[in-house]
């Protein structure tokens, strides 16, 4: 339960860089970017603002270090892992490290530089199709098919509202659609309302295995 001693307690606590991301990490999630501030930040910490750039530069080595926390959420198998189960897991992990903070997929697409995390993700994907036998020409698209799955079905999801939030103007769209010269766009519609599983696997993972079963195939012949 918070308590009125709680803003005191944690200015008593020595302010580090961990401290100030894992606040930031927190208030995005809670508002998004929009509601992340240096002001707001200070206040969640217990400090003022000021005390901040003792940790950080400036608000832009805020959001470059808080998109790097979330890449380092995108697990790796080990090394000895076959490669298609390997970039499936690291693939879906990324995806739902993503969902845990939608902030964070729009800001690694936008942000002027690439984070060592995002840095360090990158080159285990392209190591990883390399060791497998793919050339460094099909581990190129390879690597670009792979990441606009994550990042565009990712924003796709953050971005579409949810079934609940649809209103009864949208319901009589839909039904409009239907008796009109679109039925199968209203059935296809009516599917993102309703939770859609492609034999047990994630709309994301039923993607993903279409590109990884295109890959497999292309490596063999690329050997």
């Amino acid at each position: 339960m918070t308590t009125d001693t709680e803003p005191e307690e944690r200015s008593r606590t020595p302010l580090n860089r961990d401290r100030v991301l894992e606040a930031a990490i927190t208030l995005a999630d809670e508002d998004g970017l929009e509601g992340l501030s240096m002001r707001r930040l200070g206040q969640r910490l217990g400090v003022e603002a000021m005390s901040l750039y003792n940790h950080v530069a400036n608000k832009d080595d805020l959001l470059e270090g808080i998109v790097d926390r979330v890449a380092a959420e995108f697990e790796r198998a080990p090394i000895d892992t076959d490669w298609r189960d390997a970039i499936r897991q690291a693939a879906i992990s990324a995806h739902q490290a993503l969902l845990r903070h939608p902030w964070a997929c729009t800001l690694m697409l936008t942000s002027g530089g690439v984070s060592p995390g995002r840095l360090n993700y990158m080159e285990w994907i392209l190591a990883t199709c390399r060791r497998a036998g793919f050339s460094p020409a099909m581990t190129h698209h390879a690597y670009h098919a792979l990441d606009s799955h994550i990042m565009g079905f990712t924003l796709w999801v953050v971005n579409f509202p949810a079934a609940d939030k649809l209103s009864d103007q949208v319901a009589s769209f839909l039904r409009d659609l239907a008796i009109g010269d679109y039925p199968y766009l209203a059935e296809h519609i009516e599917q993102h309302l309703r939770p859609s599983t492609v034999d047990g696997r994630s709309e994301f993972e039923f993607g993903l295995d279409l590109i990884l079963d295109g890959l497999e195939r292309l490596r063999r012949t690329d050997e």
